[in-house]
């Protein structure tokens, strides 16, 4: 119920109205993400977001971002996903979107 002052008495009032509840992290989109080398997987979770550098600078992946592909920087690949962050050091790679999926190629 939500609870709020009367400005004209200063008395607390319920006004019978429920307030939505702030979401948990179980309902916040995600994206998921893979990130692996040919003789190893990094990492294979959902995930909210993925950081990075390309040529043009740092960038981050949310969900529902556009179809995208770019060649990797040498950078640390930051993941911030529902069991906490993850940062991996690469020395470059391919990253591609596409449909809330994450895919990092490493040592290529």
């Amino acid at each position: 119920m939500a609870v709020h002052q009367q400005a004209s008495t200063g008395e607390f009032v319920d006004d019978g109205v429920k307030q939505a509840t702030a979401a948990n992290s179980a309902d916040k989109p995600v994206v998921h993400v893979k990130v692996y080398s040919p003789f190893q997987t990094y990492f294979e979770e959902p995930a909210y977001s993925v950081s990075a550098t390309n040529e043009t600078g740092p960038f981050d992946i949310l969900p529902h971002h556009h179809n995208f592909i770019t060649l990797l920087n040498a950078c640390e690949l930051t993941i911030n996903s529902p069991g906490g962050e993850k940062r991996i050091r690469i020395s470059g790679g391919v990253m591609h979107v596409k449909e809330d999926s994450v895919i990092v190629f490493l040592d290529v």
